[in-house]
């Protein structure tokens, strides 16, 4: 199971497809004015991504390298037919929400890339939990994201208002449910991500007689270097 958690913690966490890569900005920072359109974007994606990952994984030996972008853009396009149509028929207030947003799902580069890079290299078990890793980073950071918005915009969480229990002297920040509001919310959220999850860095071991001030230093000593 090790091997799986690698690929799976990769896109959750380490190379989360949002806070990390900053891949498909355009969904992220479209539909996250509430959270409800963040989740239900990001668990379309993730199904996307997860079928996608174990179709090509399966056909990688068999599509021929001219022809490969093309055929993975076929591919993508055939399930989020299939997601669209889904959505429409069982979730159609969340369909009508997400709008066009849903069939640019096939030009969402998190899903092509994981295409080329990933599930075109390795077997389908390997696949399968990267797909589930990103979809997963992604369908986190979406709902986050909507859900400051919409806690600060709206006074609301997953549709659920609270404004009745906040003080009269306290007003929503309607600027975080407007399009400024998504650029500042992830401006933030990235640098709590990284304030998180970003190793700290080991201290630097210096030479005796360092005074640690190597701008102000005028030795010309090789060894007289900050090293890790």
């Amino acid at each position: 199971m090790k091997k799986y958690w690698v690929p799976f913690f990769d896109g959750l966490v380490k190379n989360n497809p949002t806070f990390v890569l900053l891949l498909g900005m355009c969904p992220t920072l479209a539909v996250t004015s509430n959270a409800i359109n963040g989740f239900s974007m990001g668990l379309s994606t993730t199904a996307v991504l997860l079928m996608s990952n174990v179709i090509i994984s399966l056909l990688r030996k068999v599509i021929p390298d001219g022809v490969r972008i093309p055929s993975y853009i076929v591919i993508v396009a055939s399930l989020v037919s299939m997601v669209q149509l889904l959505l429409q028929a069982y979730v159609p207030t969340v369909y009508e929400s997400l709008g066009i947003y849903i069939p640019l799902i096939v030009v969402n580069c998190i899903i092509l890339g994981r295409a080329e890079a990933f599930a075109n290299r390795n077997t389908v078990d390997m696949s399968f939990f990267d797909g589930l890793g990103m979809g997963l980073g992604f369908t986190a950071a979406l709902t986050s994201i909507g859900l400051v918005r919409e806690a600060l915009g709206a006074f609301s969480v997953f549709g659920w208002s609270f404004a009745a229990y906040m003080p009269e002297w306290i007003q929503p920040i309607s600027i975080f449910v407007m399009a400024p509001g998504a650029f500042l919310t992830l401006a933030f959220l990235i640098a709590i991500f990284f304030k998180i999850f970003t190793r700290k860095k080991l201290p630097v071991k210096r030479t005796v007689g360092c005074s640690g001030h190597c701008a102000d230093c005028g030795s010309a000593s090789p060894d007289c270097r900050p090293q890790q």
